[in-house]
């Protein structure tokens, strides 16, 4: 039999670090006496790996820059952290489903454009790290909407597409879970809009976890 696998988006998913990417971003523009991205603009690409989303924040700009500017974020993040002003709370609910589907025999999964660092210490902050059994993150893989960390994550749980859910805040989550054949799960809490969702191909939006809840249900 194979096994049942959901995958989780981290930010806009399963915790809101909307604070901490804004203020990172903006950190790292000015430092490089840059205008920075609209709060609405950088939101837009949480998801994509770092020089993906500089690329479409700065598209202008070669991709060494691109580079360059990711390694500023990093430090303008790991500067956050060591001001004690990294807020990534988890959303309404979504402690208590990870351990429900836990207990009812599902294998829980995170694909992630957080680094691994950033994605333990975030899991492990909130004590939910040890309900996880594959963690994909931009460290390792391309960036969304490539299918590769959710591929990654089904090889290591066992996992077919029929029986693995992916479940994200953005379109890039809903295309990647199209891409590598899964059932696509849009919440409608994060960065994205629920249009925007449903626009991408996601077979349901959820507004909260208890109707996320019935959604990874009745797959």
């Amino acid at each position: 039999m194979t096994n049942r696998l959901a995958v989780f988006d981290c930010d806009g998913t399963l915790v809101d670090s909307q604070h901490s990417i804004c203020t990172a971003m903006i950190r790292a523009f000015e430092g490089e006496k840059l205008v920075a991205p609209d709060r609405a603009t950088i939101l837009s690409v949480v998801g994509l790996s770092l020089p993906h989303a500089m690329a479409r924040l700065l598209p202008a700009a070669e991709a060494d820059y691109h580079d360059h500017l990711s390694e500023s974020y990093k430090l303008a993040f790991q500067q956050l952290r060591r001001e004690n002003a990294v807020s990534e709370p988890l959303y309404p609910g979504i402690a208590d489903l990870i351990r429900e589907l836990d207990a009812e025999g599902w294998l829980l999964g995170v694909a992630t454009g957080k680094s691994d660092r950033g994605l333990q210490l975030c899991l492990t902050h909130h004590g939910i790290h040890a309900h996880f059994v594959t963690l994909q993150t931009a460290d390792r893989h391309p960036s969304k909407p490539h299918p590769s960390m959710l591929l990654t994550a089904m090889a290591d749980a066992g996992a077919a597409p029929e029986t693995t859910v992916m479940i994200g805040d953005t379109s890039f989550d809903i295309d990647m879970a199209l891409a590598a054949g899964t059932h696509a799960l849009g919440v409608g809490w994060g960065y994205h809009t629920p249009q925007d969702l449903i626009a991408a191909g996601a077979h349901s939006v959820s507004m909260d976890s208890t109707e996320l809840r019935g959604h990874i249900h009745a797959k």
